[in-house]
């Protein structure tokens, strides 16, 4: 799947003139945490979130003043920032600048790595530089919901199974287990022999539950033996 097929593409954005407090109500209005910031020509230009908005005089949550040894090891760059993000009256003073983006043919898998490394809620989506949608960490978790489960089907056998099952684990790197460690009959599959850590054994019961045909799995696995002094 792609961006395109998951994202949101009647997006609440936000005029970077417009001021911090009407911005506040329009998150609040549209129950959402955060909004991209565009110009005239819809090119995103910022993003305002919640964590722009919490630290404000208004509400007595401005940053504390610094301690004097504090003020010689910063910047005077940081303290302006600083002071801009706190007390800037428009979206465009306390918004985030460095915007990053996706296109509508972005696998799911590189949004949600995006998401993941830069720590964000939503990403948006452009088309030639503009906004088109807006893909959320909802939006994927409303895919994983709605995504069609694999029908179990007779036609593999336990052969195949067990093979699968032995390519996924060295494909993924899951856990270190040797071809006699797995035995699979009649659809069941055992796990056997000794595992390092006990997500080892989870991991391995996680990629056999995987497999079409599967219908259960009996973990026999037991940690390595501690020997006393090593």
């Amino acid at each position: 799947m792609r961006a395109v097929d998951i994202m949101t593409p009647d997006v609440i954005s936000v005029d970077p003139e417009m001021t911090v407090k009407a911005a506040a109500k329009m998150l609040l209005d549209h129950r959402i945490s955060g909004a991209p910031v565009v110009d005239a020509a819809r090119h995103v230009i910022g993003m305002i979130s919640e964590g722009d908005l919490v630290r404000r005089p208004e509400i007595g949550t401005e940053p504390r003043r610094r301690s004097w040894w504090l003020d010689l090891l910063s910047s005077n760059q940081e303290r302006t920032g600083e002071y801009i993000k706190s007390h800037g009256h428009k979206v465009k003073d306390v918004m985030t600048d460095r915007v990053v983006s996706v296109s509508e043919a972005t696998p799911l898998s590189e949004v949600a790595a995006i998401l993941e490394a830069r720590r964000i809620k939503r990403v948006p989506v452009l088309r030639d530089g503009k906004l088109v949608g807006i893909v959320s960490r909802a939006n994927l978790v409303q895919a994983l919901a709605s995504a069609r489960e694999e029908p179990a089907t007779s036609e593999i056998d336990d052969q195949e199974i067990r093979a699968r099952l032995l390519a996924e684990l060295k494909a993924q790197k899951l856990a270190r287990v040797t071809g006699g460690s797995i035995v699979v009959r009649d659809g069941v599959v055992h796990l056997w022999g000794f595992v390092w850590a006990p997500e080892e054994s989870q991991a391995m019961r996680i990629a056999a539950e995987g497999i079409p045909g599967v219908k259960r799995v009996e973990d026999h696995t037991e940690g390595f033996p501690v020997v006393p002094g090593i």
